[in-house]
This record gives C-alpha cells, sequence and structure tokens, in this order.
C-alpha cells in the first residue's frame, strides 16, 4: 500500500544500541489510560534498542512556545520489550509540560532525551518479595518492574497496593487485572478515595492506613518496599511502616523533589571548597576561561556566561546536567543522577559539581 512502511523483523544483535549522546527519539503512538493520563511511545529514527533499568527515568527536551521546558519522566515500559520506550504522563492542572505534550507530541514527533538514569530499581535491591506501594501517576516505576518480572516468566512474589482518586482515575487497571489472572503470585489491591457516579466499587476506600496494609500484605514485613506518588502519600507510607517497626533500611522511595538532606555518594577525600577561595572553569569547546569561587556550581558558571548546559532538577537526581571533565578536580555532592561508571570516566553533573583550583570541562 503507498505510504506504508514495510515492517521487517531484526534481531537485536543487528541492531545499534541507544545512546542519550544521539539524544533523539521519535513518537510512535499515543495511548489514552484515563481521562487526564497519556502513554507516549518512543523508538529511533535508527532503529536503537533500549538498556535501561526497570523503574528508571529519561528527562525529554520540550520545546514549549515559551521556551524549552527540562521534564523528567520514569519510564513505564519494560526493558524485557527493549526496541521501544514509553513515557505515561498526567496533565496536572496547570502543568506547561505535561499540557505541552497532550498538545502537541504525536506519530512523527522528535524530541530529545537524556538518560536514562536513576537508582530507584529493584535491580539494587534483590529480594524474594516484594511491596510496591503507589498513588496517581507514581504507579509508572512500579509497572515498569512489575512488567519485567511478568516477562521473566518466574514466579515472582509481588503485592502491589495503588491509591487513586476514583476507579476511573487508576492507571493501567486493565492490565494489572490481565497480570493477576495469569501470574497467581502478582497479587494487586487497589483503593480510592471515592466511587464513581453511577458505578459500583466493592474494593478497598479511603486513604491507605496501617489496617488495609495488614488485611492486603500481612507480611510485608518480610518484603522489601518500593513507594512513589505525592510527596504527602510517602509521608504516610513512612509513617505507617515506622509506627509498626519496620526495617526502614528496605523501604525505597523515588522523589523528583530536592531531598531533605543530601548524600554524598561519589567520595570526595579531603577536597572540600572554601568559602571566598578563587577558582577557575575553562569551557573547551567554547574556547574560554572564567573566574569564579570554589563555592559555585559548574552550571550556575557556564549559565551566567551564556552557556547551555541542558538541566532538570538541579541537585543531583536526574542527570541531565552530565558533563565531561577534562582535567581538574571538583567536588560533586549527587543523589544518584550518575553512575560510577560514568565517573571513572570523567563525567560530572553540573549542577552540584564545584570546581577546586582550575577545571576544565566539555561545554
Amino acid at each position: 500500500m503507498e505510504g506504508t512502511a514495510l515492517l521487517r523483523h531484526k534481531h537485536i544483535d543487528d541492531l545499534p544500541q541507544w545512546n542519550d549522546k544521539v539524544q533523539v527519539l521519535e513518537c510512535v503512538g499515543v495511548l489514552p489510560e484515563t481521562q487526564d493520563v497519556r502513554t507516549f511511545s518512543f523508538q529511533t529514527p535508527s532503529d536503537s534498542w533500549f538498556r535501561y533499568a526497570p523503574g528508571q527515568f529519561v528527562t525529554l527536551e520540550l520545546p514549549t512556545e515559551n521556551g524549552i521546558v527540562m521534564r523528567t519522566y520514569t519510564l513505564s515500559s519494560s526493558p524485557s520489550r527493549p526496541l521501544s520506550v514509553s513515557v505515561t504522563v498526567k496533565a496536572q492542572p496547570g502543568s506547561v509540560a505535561g499540557r505541552w505534550m497532550f498538545d502537541n507530541v504525536r506519530e512523527g514527533v522528535r524530541l530529545k532525551a537524556y538518560g536514562p538514569a536513576g537508582t530507584f530499581t529493584f535491580e539494587q535491591h534483590p529480594a524474594e518479595r516484594y511491596l510496591f506501594v503507589s498513588a496517581g501517576s507514581g504507579v509508572t516505576p512500579m509497572m515498569s518492574m512489575t512488567r519485567w518480572l511478568y516477562d521473566y516468566g518466574r514466579k515472582a512474589d509481588i503485592k502491589f497496593v495503588h491509591c487513586a482518586r476514583s476507579p476511573s482515575d487508576i492507571i493501567f487497571r486493565r492490565e494489572l487485572e490481565l497480570m493477576m489472572e495469569r501470574v497467581p503470585e502478582i497479587d494487586v489491591s487497589f483503593i480510592v478515595e471515592r466511587s464513581d457516579p453511577h458505578g459500583i466499587w466493592t474494593g478497598y476506600r479511603g486513604r491507605l492506613n496501617s489496617l488495609m496494609l495488614e488485611l492486603i500484605a500481612p507480611d510485608y514485613h518480610d518484603r522489601e518496599v518500593f513507594c512513589c506518588g505525592p510527596a504527602p502519600f510517602m509521608q504516610g507510607v513512612r509513617d505507617i511502616l515506622n509506627a509498626s517497626g519496620f526495617a526502614m533500611a528496605r523501604y525505597h522511595e523515588e522523589s523528583f523533589q530536592a531531598p531533605v538532606e543530601t548524600a554524598e555518594l561519589v567520595p570526595q577525600g579531603d577536597i572540600v571548597p572554601e568559602e571566598g577561595k578563587s577558582a577557575s572553569i575553562r569551557f573547551t569547546d567554547a574556547g574560554f576561561e572564567v573566574e569564579c569561587e570554589e563555592t559555585d556550581t559548574i552550571l550556575a558558571i557556564a549559565k551566567a556566561n551564556g552557556l547551555n548546559i541542558p538541566s532538570g532538577c538541579q541537585f543531583g537526581v536526574c542527570g541531565t546536567c552530565r558533563t565531561r571533565k577534562v582535567s581538574g578536580n571538583v567536588h560533586m555532592v549527587h543523589n544518584g543522577g550518575i553512575s560510577d561508571e560514568d565517573v571513572a570516566e570523567g563525567y560530572i553533573l553540573a549542577c552540584c559539581s564545584k570546581p577546586i583550583g582550575r577545571v576544565e570541562v566539555e561545554v
């Protein structure tokens, strides 16, 4: 048929691996999930395959009418299906990025992307039994992990608790129910705040509390717990677990908000920035050098001098501002947005890296 591309099977060994240095993703499908949630699926123009851990995220560069907006979205897809990736987006009231995607992203639209990144994945916390707890669009990393375990084909003991405003707001409801039908070890419970008009709801109603958790997963003390949702929701889950004496070292949560305490995850020895001490940054691609202080971040100095380093969260989580350091030392305090392998190859996160003396970076 004229204008229709022929679909040919290709072995994954014949395809290149996607690298975010190439950046471009092309939308190949848009699927409505609920009234205000859509899943956007992407491939690459070069038919690459994707390698990532279930639960990781990417940062998309959105060319909105008011300028470039960087937004971080968890991949709701699973790396067990490596020929495409998907993000599931909720258009919140007043949301600039979500509304722009709803209005502008359709098949054929291309976007720049950075990643994948993030440490919120069971890959780092293997266990025999899991408890996934989510609310709203916080279901996306749980869905990625559940899809992977489902596709893996081995028995995976999962208690999955998802909270929503109403039954019609439950994202991925039908797919989760189908997975439960096929794999009894995947046990999903939904909790809604209210029923739909003229609808019947016989499940849990209200807000997640300790009694509900005991009924749904009486053995939750023996499970590895992953939680994602709005900040007040996650605080409520932490309160329930703390009050029950849960071993919080087995609790993991995903948040794109600045942490209360920033964790230094990259050993820095005795190299610490000094207030008022001079430093300098040479931007090798731009071809000039700037005087600054050791307490300045490389990202701030670059922006102050008209240089564009793509950035998202600006506190070391999303990894968007990853930049190669050519020479010199920096003090980098991040929150999981860069891997040890990248650090070993000379990469830093510009948003949370401060120059110690003279530093050269590829910008």
